[in-house]
């Protein structure tokens, strides 16, 4: 994908938000087999079941929880390409959102 896709598909992703998709942001996963279950959720979905991803995703166009947790911190979030490096959901993102599969 081109840095224009990339573009494309998140400000998609930013619409679908903004118009009230209903994620999944409960349960978030505790332990590594709960995790595990979720990632196991995606991969059963064809890659480019874009809305899928990101209602198991549980993505959020804001900050999430008590302490605020975004993108930006995640250890998948890739800084200069906005991106969210899970194979699993491999979308572009913004720094500023959050889904559950967030890890530090």
């Amino acid at each position: 994908m081109s840095v224009a896709d990339d573009d494309a598909v998140r400000a998609g992703i930013a619409e679908l938000l903004a118009h009230g998709l209903k994620t999944t942001t409960e349960p978030f996963p505790e332990t590594e087999k709960e995790f595990g279950g979720i990632l196991n959720e995606l991969r059963a979905l064809d890659p480019k079941d874009l809305k899928s991803k990101l209602v198991i995703g549980g993505f959020v166009n804001h900050p999430f929880g008590e302490e605020q947790y975004r993108c930006m911190e995640c250890m998948y979030y890739l800084v200069h390409r906005k991106w969210c490096d899970l194979p699993e959901l491999a979308v572009p993102v913004e720094p500023e959102w959050w889904c559950r599969l967030w890890r530090i």
